[in-house]
């Protein structure tokens, strides 16, 4: 194998397992990502890969601030949050599935880009952003909304975190990413399956 081919590879990875870090950090706050990359890119800190080109830009850098800002502000009214998640979960999954698939080579087989894109960029964003709203939902449920302000910071925080981590060490984060993403979504769905399983045996009784 040539070292060309080899240099071609790497980058083709790296620019996958951004996708994916990207798509996993739209799953705590669908907007900020992008505008983190954005910012970067448009400072001259960053070089996107070509399906991400359109980030590049004092518009979608302009836009995306103004999303994020609405975002971040909405999540801090209570109640709110709650409704904004049954928005922002199948949103999260779609913008999830189109990073992933940006971000992909542009000559990858259709099939395996949108296959990766919907299992690996749609999935991570819809699970991460699934179990927030859960674990949001118990905590309106328990402290009457009081300590959702503090969980929406978190959510902010590692929102800002993640893009950071894509564009400084993009292998280690996305394969750590991949690797929790399965770890937390077995482990949400047996949660979520022992719930269920011992709410229908109550019902039997």
């Amino acid at each position: 194998m040539h070292l060309g081919s080899i240099d071609t590879a790497t980058s083709d990875l790296i620019s996958i397992l951004l996708g994916i870090t990207l798509s996993a950090a739209c799953g705590f706050r669908v907007f900020v990502p992008l505008f983190m990359v954005s910012l970067f890119s448009v400072l001259g800190h960053f070089s996107l890969p070509a399906g991400l080109s359109w980030l590049d830009s004092e518009q979608s850098l302009i836009m995306l601030a103004v999303a994020s800002s609405l975002e971040v502000l909405a999540y801090y009214v209570p109640w709110l949050d709650n409704i904004l998640d049954t928005i922002a979960t199948p949103l999260a999954a779609a913008v999830g599935t189109f990073i992933t698939a940006a971000s992909v080579p542009a000559d990858m087989n259709p099939m395996i880009q949108w296959t990766l894109a919907v299992i690996a960029g749609g999935g991570s964003a819809s699970l991460i952003k699934g179990a927030t709203s859960f674990l949001r939902l118990g905590s309106t449920a328990t402290t009457g909304g009081l300590a959702n302000p503090v969980f929406s910071t978190l959510e902010l925080i590692t929102a800002v975190t993640l893009p950071f981590l894509a564009m400084t060490i993009p292998v280690i984060s996305g394969l750590t990413i991949l690797v929790l993403v399965v770890l937390f979504g077995n482990r949400f769905r047996t949660f979520l399956g022992s719930k269920f399983t011992g709410l229908w045996t109550n019902r039997s009784y």
